[in-house]
Parts: C-alpha cells; structure tokens; sequence
C-alpha cells in the first residue's frame, strides 16, 4: 500500500525493520509493477530524468507515448531532476525537441532549491562564484547570490554543473583562492545542487557535477585534515528539499518515485516516506545486482513501455 501520511523525518528506519519485510541483509524478491498500474494506483507520479524519461541523445522506449498520454488523460506528474545546469524554461524546450511536452511548472530541479537554501543560510547578496553553465549563473543569481568572475573575490562557490567552464583552469583558480581564503581564516560558503556522481550517457556513462565537489573536497581533506566540516552542502535528491517541494505542489502523499539510482531516487523517497520504483533503463540494473535492504524499493519496472 502506497504510504499517505506526511512525515517530517529525514532518516526513515530501514525496510527491514518495517513490518512484513524479511529483516536479511539484501533483498532481491522485489516486485515487478507495470506503468499502467502505477498510474491507476498513484495520484501523483514523480519521474526522475537522465535514466528514466530522456538521456543527452534521446529519449528511452515508451517515454514520448506515457508523456502524451499522462497530458491526455490530465494525470498529475512531476520530473525531479538533479539537475541544476538548465533552468525549468530551458530544459522543458530541450524536451520538445525530444518529443516530450511538459511544462515548466512541472519540472523540479536541484538548481530551484538553491533560492529557499540562500533564504535559509542568510546568503542574499553574497559574492558567488559559479562553476557551470549560464543557466547554473542564472539559478544563483535568482537566489539572490551576485556572480563573480573565476579570478573575483568571492564568499561562495556554487558548483551547478560539469560542463560551461574551462575544467582545469577553472577548478584550479577557484581551489588556490579557496585556500587562500581559508588561509586567513576566512568563511567560505560551498554550495552544490545535483548530488550526482554520473548520468547516462548513449550507451555509457559521463561526469556529473558531484565528482568536482569530490575533487574540490579530496584536496580540502589533504591540506585540512584537522577541518571535516569543509564539504559541499547537496541539495537535491536524495535529501528532502526536493521532495517537500513536490509535495508542497500536489498536495498529497499518494505519490510514486520513479527513478534509475538506488542512492538518489530510490533512498530520497524512502526516506521522504513515499513509495518507490526502480527502473532497469539506466544506472541501476536491478536484475544485475543484489540491492541493500535499507534502499529496496517498493516496485521494480522494466521499462516505461506498457505491459513491460
């Protein structure tokens, strides 16, 4: 049964602990859901992107048709994307060139979150340098941060993408004035929307925007041993902002996460208290491996082609 009721803890306790699961150590007896069911059963669903409904070159098998007939029959959907180098504008007009038409208003990004998150930390008008695309520069800026060149002073790095920027050069002058900074003892605000590792890329995988904060944080942890606390804070999934925002649009729990990525898809629903289904069209293979029963998620999917 799909979980209704809002929750406002972060860490949900594992499946195993959960009454009717087998308490092993993994789980591979997941059961198999169709998009038909899923549908009739769910009010709301979420779609992860990369993986799921489109990668760099194209979309999967069955997404244009499901896309078309979730607007025909006006079933509520929203993407969650960790995205953060393409505003909503942008990345729903590189979906019509897909074939997929859907709104601005129903894509979530990482990059979005980053306006509630400068609100929170106090960080209107701060000095923020941005590695990333324009639309990375453009998400800042509507947060409140002011841009600043690569060789400006700054009092935040914003990390919005792995592309838009010359990488070496670029991560090299940001990390010396970086250190720098914390040479003298000063504050320095790190900021990264999309917490992903790698995207699929055609038929292998590419860099996501979390590998350079893994670079910017090995070498914080090499030179500032004794400083654990200097890491990026992550936005999106799989912690929760991103899913309080699709709440706060749907108003309902009866929602169901779809996505390709234990880590991100399938542990922020977990933990956000709202079913899930992992999807074999991307990162994950849930054939091919055996799955943690702290990440097992409710259903599995073959692909998004009716009857699959």
């Amino acid at each position: 049964m799909p979980n209704t009721n809002r929750r406002k803890v972060v860490q949900s306790e594992p499946n195993s602990r959960r009454p009717g699961v087998c308490n092993t150590d993994f789980m591979t007896d997941i059961p198999d859901i169709k998009i038909d069911q899923l549908i009739d059963q769910y009010d709301v669903l979420l779609f992860d992107s990369y993986g799921v409904l489109a990668g760099s070159t194209g979309t999967f098998p069955g997404a244009v048709d499901l896309v078309n007939h979730l607007n025909d029959i006006q079933k509520p959907y929203f993407i969650l994307t960790n995205d953060a180098s393409a505003l909503p504008e942008t990345r729903s007009q590189k979906y019509a060139v897909f074939g997929l038409i859907v709104k601005a208003d129903q894509i979530i990004t990482s990059g979005s979150l980053l306006k509630s998150h400068f609100k929170a930390m106090g960080l209107n008008g701060t000095r923020c340098v941005v590695l990333g695309t324009e639309d990375s520069a453009r998400y800042t800026e509507q947060a409140g941060g002011t841009v600043v060149g690569l060789n400006d002073h700054f009092d935040t790095i914003v990390i919005g993408d792995q592309s838009g920027f010359p990488f070496v050069e670029a991560v090299d002058a940001v990390m010396t004035s970086l250190f720098h900074r914390l040479d003298k003892g000063e504050h320095t605000n790190l900021i990264m929307p999309n917490p992903d590792l790698i995207y699929p890329e055609g038929d292998g995988f590419g860099m996501a925007s979390a590998s350079v904060g893994l670079i910017f944080e090995a070498a914080l942890n090499l030179r500032y041993p004794e400083r654990p606390e200097l890491t990026f804070t992550r936005l999106g999934k799989p912690h929760p902002a991103i899913y309080e925002e699709a709440f706060s649009r749907s108003g309902t729990m009866k929602m169901a996460m779809i996505g390709d990525q234990l880590e991100t898809d399938i542990k922020g629903a977990i933990d956000f208290g709202i079913d899930s289904v992992l999807v074999n069209t991307g990162i994950t293979n849930a054939d091919a491996r055996n799955i943690p029963d702290a990440l097992r998620p409710t259903y599995r999917m073959h692909s998004l082609e009716p009857g699959t």
